[in-house]
This record gives C-alpha cells, structure tokens and sequence, in this order.
C-alpha cells in the first residue's frame, strides 16, 4: 500500500510538471517557478528538495517580477492538494520566502491561501487528525507573521501624533511590537505534533525551523523588554501599565518555553537540543514596577482610552473550540533615541533582560530562515 502511494506521487508530480511546461510565459505565470515549486512541494514525505527552494529563494531576491508567479504557484499548488506532506512542504517554502529579506515579500500581506480547515484526503477520516492539526497551526502562525511583516513594511503606526509626545511614541511602539511578537510566541508554541504518529521525519525538520524562529521571536521581546524597562521611568503611566502586562506575560510564557524546548528534546528534534538560559524580570522587579505605577500622576483623561485602545491593537489569540481568531495590530516603526535627561536613578538599568541563546545544530542547511526584524 505504501508502495502504491509513492508511485501514485510521483506520477502526480511528473504530470503537473509537464503541465506547468505548457503553461504560457505571463507576468502571473512562469513555468520555470512553477516547476519548481511542484519539485520543492513533492508528495514524497522521505525527502525534501532543498535545490529548488534555495533556487527559488534566489530569484526572488534578484528580482521582484518572480515574487506574483511564485505566489500563485504556491497558492494554486495548496488549494488543489489533499495530502498532508504537500500542504506542509508548501508551508515550510513560504515560511522560507517570507524569511529571506528580499525588498518584495513584505507586499504579500496575509497569505493568499487557507489551511485553517485543512483535512487529508489520502488516508480514512481521522487517521491523520496529528497531522492534520500540525499543519493548520503551522498555517496560523505563518499567516500572522506575513500579515506582521506586511504592517511593519507600511510603517502602521499607533494613532500617536506630535512632536511634544515624540518620547511616549517611540515607548507606545516598543509596547505594541511587544505585544505582538508575545502573540506570535502564543502561536508558535502551538505547533507541535500530538501524536507519535506525527513525529515522522518531515515533521521533525519543520520543527527544526519552528525552533529557530522561537529563538528570533523571543530574543527580541526580551531585548524588548530591556529597552522599555530601561525608559519606564521617563513615560507615562499608560506605558508602565501596558509593560507590567508584557512582563507578566513573559514570564509565564517562559516557563511554557521551557516546557515547549523539553517536549522538543525528547521527541529528536535537532536544534532543541541545547535548551537556552531564559532569564526572567526578578518578583522584585514586579513589585517595583507596581510601585511607579502607583506614583505616576495621570497625564491626561485620554491616558484609558489609550491603552485599551493599544491593547485592542495587539494580536490576540482566541482558542474556541478548533477555530482561532485574530485582531491585528498597528506596526512597529523604530527611531533613534532621544538624548538623556535627569531623571531618577532606575532599578532596572542594571538588571536588563539578556537572552543567552545556545548554538544552533542543523542536520542539514535551513533555507534562509533570517530574522524579519
């Protein structure tokens, strides 16, 4: 039987390759990409054709023009596939396209395709529900990121304005992208397999990826973190509210992380295998945190309206049931810092958050996994 799936594969995969060579050259087709991405998206679940998405990876850096037949292709290739080991292919190639930095990927904004429901078609109801699961988390959080970068390339910014709030601006910032990344560490943390049945090869390598960007994501929200609290004392009660929210929250989505990397390890995945440091805000630096809150004047009756209002504009995760919902943020926007004034001596200077991240170890080469940020 096995046997028989892999040779119904590759008949498929030889005759939408024969196919995509007839296709006509236009500005949304080109035969070359779709070759390619049927070869990088092959039904053979033994093996992963990193040629072809390297290739791929390639031409859309050297020019924007491959960036709508890449899109199609890999669009076209997901709407029409019912088997697991395609879908997911897919989703790890464009994880790899939306990582690779190249000037036209943050145009793509939310993906042009939908696996929130996927369901296998190849084997009986569900025998694959593992799989089937893994491969719509997956889909969640990467349809979150490009929506993120997307906001990030358009410079959406949170509503503030003026030059006299130019310092509460850039903190407002820093808070939003914060809470963001948090959501997005929420949404990575979900793909994982629920099954030893799932715990096959090609899962194993996704998770390979799904853990280095754990380390991008997290690293910058403790830089993050660093920053706000290193300027608490120069903002607003609005900011110091909206940071004692993130703080809290990072510390029980380390103890999760830490939980996560331990699955992780024990299932074989390749780069947990050195679990990282993960520093976390002392308790006394909670309740000093509490204590400016408590001595900050309100700077205006807008300040409430303002922070429900950012919080609002965080993207926040909702479990109900099997469906997840989303509300999507402002984007981050960085400026140089202003020059120092006197302030009072701030108890976080010395204590900033700093992530230790360990080597990581690849089995084989990652496809241009580069931070975003």
């Amino acid at each position: 039987m096995r046997l028989w799936k892999r040779a119904s594969g590759v008949l498929k995969d030889q005759n939408s390759i024969f196919l995509a060579t007839l296709t006509k050259r236009s500005p949304l087709r080109n035969p070359d990409v779709e070759a390619a991405v049927i070869k990088a998206t092959s039904h053979d679940e033994f093996s992963i054709d990193l040629k072809n998405s390297d290739g791929i990876y390639k031409w859309i850096r050297l020019s924007s023009s491959h960036l709508k037949p890449l899109v199609w292709s890999i669009s076209n290739r997901m709407y029409r596939t019912r088997y697991w080991v395609v879908a997911l292919k897919g989703l790890m190639l464009m994880h790899g396209v939306i990582n690779c930095k190249a000037s036209s990927v943050p145009k793509i904004g939310r993906l042009p395709f939908d696996l929130s429901n996927f369901k296998d078609g190849h084997d009986k109801p569900g025998k694959n529900w593992s799989h089937n699961a893994f491969v719509r988390a997956y889909y969640r959080f990467l349809d979150q990121k490009s929506i993120f970068v997307f906001q990030t390339y358009n410079g959406e910014g949170t509503g503030m304005r003026g030059r006299d709030a130019h310092h509460v601006f850039v903190i407002m910032h820093e808070l939003v992208l914060l809470q963001k990344l948090q959501s997005l560490l929420d949404l990575l943390m979900q793909i994982k397999p629920l099954s030893k049945a799932a715990m096959v090869p090609l899962v194993l390598e996704a998770m390979d990826r799904i853990i280095v960007e754990i380390f991008d994501v997290y690293g910058n929200i403790c830089r993050g973190i660093a920053m706000v609290l290193m300027n608490i004392y120069s903002s607003g009660k609005v900011e110091a509210t909206m940071a004692l929210k993130i703080v809290q929250k990072a510390m029980i989505q380390g103890d999760q992380l830490t939980s996560y990397f331990e699955f992780c390890h024990d299932i074989g995945v390749v780069n947990s295998s050195e679990l990282p440091c993960i520093e976390r805000v002392p308790e006394e630096g909670i309740q000093e945190l509490q204590q400016i809150i408590k001595g900050f004047p309100e700077k205006s009756g807008d300040d409430g309206l303002l922070l429900n209002r950012q919080e609002e504009n965080a993207i926040v995760v909702m479990d109900s049931r099997n469906d997840f919902k989303t509300i999507i943020t402002d984007n981050w926007e960085k400026f140089d810092e202003e020059s120092s004034t006197e302030v009072p001596k701030n108890p976080f200077m010395e204590a900033s958050l700093t992530i230790p991240l360990p080597q990581q170890h690849h089995h084989q080469e990652l496809p241009d996994l580069i931070s975003f940020l």
